[in-house]
């Protein structure tokens, strides 16, 4: 039994989301040193910049990330190291074609604990337009106003 338990998001990648079409989604373990789980748990890391890749049949995360443990000694890890990704071998093979197929790529969208084991959230996708980009602006504000409207509305009607 896990001294934990539950869901604790660390770290989750908006601008992802912003920048990319999100075809598919897949979870995936960390392999990660004392000091990373240590940082982690204290709640700051950032995803922004990182990225996925395979090389030799394995995935790794690169540039995510994980301030050193403030209390660590020069056992400390360093910040923007590569980190091994753990996933299925079907899982890997089936990103590995998808990518070779150009256009595509990986981007990690969420950090998270589960049950205590330290999950990140990866996702196939595509490179957004500039246009797309201002498209779904566009439809998050005319969304936004809609909501306001019918609110300002249904207190009218009360």
């Amino acid at each position: 039994m896990p001294k934990e338990s539950g869901t604790q998001l660390i770290a989750s990648n908006k601008k992802a989301r912003h920048d990319y079409h999100i075809l598919d989604t897949f979870e995936a373990g960390l392999v990660l040193t004392g000091s990373e789980v240590k940082s982690l748990r204290m709640g700051r890391a950032s995803l922004v910049d990182g990225f996925i890749f395979i090389e030799n049949g394995e995935a790794w995360m690169e540039s995510a990330y994980i301030p050193e443990y403030l209390n660590g000694s020069w056992t400390n890890h360093r910040p923007r190291r590569k980190r091994k990704l753990l996933l299925h071998r079907q899982e890997i093979d089936k990103l590995w074609g998808k990518t070779r197929e150009g256009g595509m790529t990986i981007v990690p969208l969420k950090l998270y604990f589960v049950d205590g084991r330290a999950k990140v959230e990866i996702a196939l996708a595509k490179g957004k337009r500039e246009y797309d980009k201002r498209q779904t602006l566009r439809e998050q504000q005319d969304k936004r106003e809609a909501e306001r409207a019918m609110r300002t509305k249904n207190r009218m009607g009360e």
